[in-house]
């Protein structure tokens, strides 16, 4: 009976806001990876928005930045504002009364390439180097 419940405890649940990056699938360059609990969207390589489905302040989409297009996106969208924990990105909270429409808006900007979005991640470093001493690097 217990393995029962084992297996049904596996099934992948649906993440929440699915439906928002499901219009992004279709792009050639478009790849989802897990970031720190929630879905990262990248789009031509570029980090674009971060879907994040836990407790406050890590419940909505995180919109992935420049702080320099901060001041235009948010004449745009007066209801994003910057995340609270990482405010280099802006934050379109779930409880917002408008979520969806503003969720919707984004992802189209996403798909036509809005220069205002995205963010090219930083290489990482091997580990190798990292826990070398600095006069041993390989």
């Amino acid at each position: 009976m217990r393995k029962r419940f084992e297996k049904l405890e596996k099934i992948r649940q649906p993440h929440r806001h699915e439906w928002l990056w499901e219009p992004l699938e279709a792009e050639a360059t478009f790849v989802l990876r897990s970031m720190f609990g929630a879905k990262a969207a990248y789009l031509d390589g570029k980090l674009i928005l971060c879907f994040c489905a836990r407790d406050e302040p890590w419940r909505g989409v995180l919109v992935c930045t420049e702080r320099s297009h901060h001041p235009a996106l948010l004449a745009e969208f007066p209801v994003l504002r910057p995340h609270p924990i990482l405010p280099k990105w802006l934050y379109l909270p779930e409880s917002n009364d408008r979520f969806e429409s503003i969720a919707t808006r984004l992802v189209t900007l996403s798909r036509r390439r809005d220069p205002r979005l995205g963010v090219s991640p930083q290489p990482r470093k091997s580990r190798l180097k990292r826990n070398t001493p600095p006069g041993r690097r390989v």
